[in-house]
């Protein structure tokens, strides 16, 4: 190993785990490391526009049109919304077993040239944030690590409600049929996928699994005092990571405008492609006295923002936050996590995955307020942010949330961590 350790990252073709990892690789390359990122083609130059090393991969055949980031999770999320109406256990059918077989089809694909990367590139670490396994992670014989970045329920526990179903925790009536579902559906698909992982010389799947646990280290990310309380204690690899913030610079011209209280609309990368949603959530702001910042997503052209309002197709969320009041999101693990960090509260109005889990959770807590994403009246979003912000106790409650948080950067943390690794 020479005195500069090189660290690999390789996260899920999304916005919300590649920014994770952005967050960790800025304090390592700061610190003296070369941070290589394993991406997508349709990536190409947005990390090497924040200055880190790119290598490329494809996890399925080229397209004839050319691609933009993550398009092809956006298309399929717009192709299959009539599912983000029905009740969670529904989807599990409809969108949930679709979506693993694409992510075991990627990795399928993509096996001999991730290979190739780290015998090119010679990673003294890799890290990966994904929620489907990658073969050639693990038979190349590289410490590794693993992020969970998304909702803590992917890591399974008896005692809490099942991933994926946006069950309260004080409520188990539901439970078992909710696990036997999604058993039913996905042990075939799961046992075809451990049986590959092992003919490309990888161990097999832990049972019910597609993702290895590594041996080496396993980050999780969710704030202490939002996390649950688990029957069984996580293994000895596993750390917390309260939030993973990456630094972001302010746009000109988006800051905190006229107006009784600033709002942040952001349904993330692929929840803003549903134009008729978005529409219906800016015409409601619209009509209230308050600013809203929106970031409007891959259809900004489609979208008409109200005189009360900013916005643009991407927006520096790190950014953003500490000038907003409340926060009006789809609930993915980034924005939930993200939101805490700057002490904001939080409308929730879940599509598809762990959203509906950071959903309950927040409610539950007293930190936001779940919305029926589709069926709510206007009404109801407007006393949704009303019943936030003259809540007496909640701006105490979140400032000591943040202050936490921003007192223990899990970006440093995981730095650390990975450092440590590479020192074994």
């Amino acid at each position: 190993m020479s005195d500069r350790p090189t660290v690999v990252f390789f996260p899920e073709g999304a916005y919300g785990p590649t920014n994770n990892c952005v967050g960790i690789g800025q304090v390592l390359r700061a610190r003296g490391a070369r941070v290589v990122f394993v991406v997508e083609e349709s990536f190409a130059g947005t990390l090497e526009a924040q200055g880190f090393e790119e290598v490329l991969m494809r996890l399925k055949p080229p397209p004839e049109a050319e691609e933009v980031p993550g398009q092809f999770w956006k298309d399929f999320v717009r192709d299959t919304a009539p599912e983000f109406r029905k009740p969670t256990i529904e989807q599990l059918e409809g969108f949930v077993l679709p979506v693993w077989r694409e992510l075991v089809d990627g990795a399928r694909y993509v096996d001999e040239r991730l290979a190739e990367i780290f015998a090119e590139v010679k990673p003294d670490v890799i890290v990966e944030d994904n929620v489907v396994g990658f073969p050639a992670v693990l038979a190349s014989g590289i410490p590794w690590v693993r992020i969970v970045s998304c909702n803590p329920l992917e890591l399974k526990d008896p005692a809490l409600p099942p991933t994926f179903s946006g069950y309260p925790t004080d409520d188990r009536s539901d439970w078992e049929e909710f696990r036997r579902r999604y058993r039913e559906l996905h042990e075939p698909l799961q046992r075809e996928f451990r049986e590959f992982c092992v003919a490309c010389g990888a161990p097999p799947l832990p049972e019910g699994e597609f993702i290895h646990e590594s041996p080496f280290l396993n980050l999780y990310l969710y704030p202490a005092d939002a996390d649950y309380e688990r029957s069984r204690r996580l293994g000895p690899t596993w750390i917390r990571l309260g939030s993973c913030v990456r630094r972001a610079d302010l746009v000109p011209g988006h800051v905190r405008g006229p107006g009784r209280a600033v709002l942040y609309l952001s349904l993330g990368s692929l929840g803003s492609a549903d134009v008729r949603l978005m529409q219906k959530l800016i015409d409601t702001l619209g009509g209230t006295d308050h600013f809203v910042v929106v970031s409007m997503g891959p259809q900004h052209e489609e979208l008409r923002l109200a005189p009360n309002m900013t916005g643009e197709e991407f927006l520096p969320q790190p950014a953003i936050l500490p000038l907003v009041d409340v926060v009006i999101t789809h609930g993915g693990n980034n924005t939930v996590t993200e939101s805490l960090h700057f002490g904001k509260p939080m409308v929730v109005l879940p599509l598809f995955w762990d959203q509906y889990d950071n959903a309950q959770r927040m409610h539950e807590l007293g930190l936001g307020r779940r919305l029926d994403t589709y069926g709510h009246d206007p009404a109801e979003l407007l006393a949704a942010i009303e019943s936030l912000l003259e809540d007496p106790l909640l701006p105490e409650r979140l400032s000591g949330i943040a202050c936490r948080l921003q007192g223990d950067p899990g970006t440093a943390r995981a730095a650390d961590l990975i450092e440590k690794l590479v020192e074994v």
